[in-house]
């Protein structure tokens, strides 16, 4: 790694640090004991590319890397481990499945809005049974009756 990513990655360490100190921290425990998702923040987190770490900049995203989407989560998560994972799923879990298997239409529509923060995306997997426990899911057995 040079020294000029290690630069940047240090400013935006910084940057999530101190976004987290100054929006987060001061509402965490009112937020948890509410039990509140506050939508602001995390439109607030887009104006700062946090929202769309990884998405390219031609659909609106930050454009970064691996380690930099790690260091915003990490930053967050130190603070408030609500938010990191939410803002982890978000780019993950939504935006990046967009960004990999979505055609080019999919991408110019949702990517956009989801890097962003004016949407904020989710992903959801539940079976029979199993809840989100992807591994304990079991292929339906059908059994034909012969008449």
């Amino acid at each position: 790694m040079n020294v000029e990513t290690l630069d940047s990655l240090q400013l935006i360490k910084e940057s999530a640090h101190d976004f987290a100190e100054s929006y987060i921290r001061p509402h965490v425990m009112e937020w948890d004991e509410a039990q509140i998702f506050p939508v602001e923040l995390f439109r607030r987190m887009g104006e700062y590319g946090f929202m769309g770490v990884l998405v390219p900049e031609i659909y609106g995203g930050a454009g970064l890397g691996y380690r930099e989407y790690i260091t915003v989560i990490e930053e967050i998560a130190k603070v408030c481990g609500s938010i990191g994972l939410s803002v982890a799923a978000h780019n993950s879990l939504c935006t990046n499945h967009i960004l990999m298997f979505g055609d080019e239409q999919q991408k110019e529509t949702y990517l956009p809005k989801l890097a962003s923060g004016e949407w904020i995306g989710a992903w959801g997997l539940t079976e029979p049974n199993t809840g989100s426990d992807a591994g304990r899911m079991h292929v339906a057995q059908k059994t034909a009756t012969i008449m």
